[in-house]
């Protein structure tokens, strides 16, 4: 689940509420407001007089989101750092939808911890949950039950450099496509939530459990599978229909077509 917006901020009797706007609306330091930056995960806001407030000082504040065609106010009801990111830079908070009468509920569905969190996530999704870059100001919030956020916990922050320089941008919409099954590369996904799947790299952010439940299904970049031993669910789709369905993967299909060693994708996976 992700929701989308550009973020203001102004001061409401000593308190700060944020809203986000599906607008072209900027903050300008000329016109006496707050300027919103998303860093990592962190939202900080940078008020008039050259104060900042960031991170848990932003509890309590309101976002106004669009999700679909549907406005909603999103209350940041906590904020905590990820104890699986070593960094220290990823932080998870409790957004709570907030209801006409006051009534709150968890943004985000469960996760596989059984935890209802999220987080802010600068740029823009397409509607396969490509990320790509946008001006400053602009997020999105994503849930760590989904693809998005299962990503970025797993090590591929989308600001964060592989060993080559490049950012782990790349990395990460390719997790996106591992997570959803997307072979084609075209948004269309064929797994099911709860399938148990193995994903691995050549940058040493994830290692294969080499777990013997589980064998190789496909190498991946970000525009999907680079090649396909075999499919995750063939009552979903199996490698004829792929074929069919997926032309540029014609020569690219089968055990013998592609190879655990092979690695031509940025990532590869494996599945029971």
């Amino acid at each position: 689940m992700a929701t989308r917006g550009r973020l203001i901020s102004f001061n409401v009797l000593g308190g700060i509420v944020l809203v986000a706007l599906l607008s072209v609306i900027a903050a300008r330091a000329q016109d006496g407001a707050p300027s919103i930056e998303v860093v990592g995960t962190t939202i900080r806001v940078r008020l008039p007089d050259g104060s900042v407030r960031a991170g848990r000082e932003l509890i309590g504040g309101i976002l106004q989101v669009a999700v679909g065609a549907r406005s909603l106010r999103v209350r940041i009801a906590g904020v905590e750092p990820d104890p699986r990111d070593r960094a220290g830079e990823v932080l998870l908070y409790d957004f709570r939808v907030v209801a006409p009468d006051g009534h709150e509920e968890p943004l985000c569905n469960a996760d596989p911890d059984g935890r209802r969190l999220g987080l802010p996530l600068a740029g823009r999704s397409d509607p396969a949950e490509m990320l790509a870059l946008a001006e400053p100001g602009q997020f999105e919030l994503v849930c760590t039950a989904g693809p998005q956020g299962k990503c970025l916990r797993f090590g591929y922050a989308p600001w964060r450099k592989a060993p080559d320089g490049r950012l782990l941008l790349d990395w990460f919409n390719a997790c996106v496509r591992v997570m959803r099954g997307d072979y084609c590369g075209d948004g269309r996904h064929f797994t099911r939530d709860g399938t148990w799947i193995d994903i691995y790299d050549g940058i040493g952010i994830q290692t294969s459990d080499a777990d013997p439940s589980l064998s190789f299904e496909a190498a991946w970049g970000p525009g999907g599978a680079t090649c396909v031993a075999r499919t995750r669910l063939p009552d979903l789709i199996d490698l004829d229909g792929l074929a069919q369905i997926c032309p540029r993967l014609a020569g690219r299909l089968g055990p013998a077509a592609c190879t655990d060693g092979q690695r031509d994708g940025l990532l590869m996976n494996r599945s029971r």
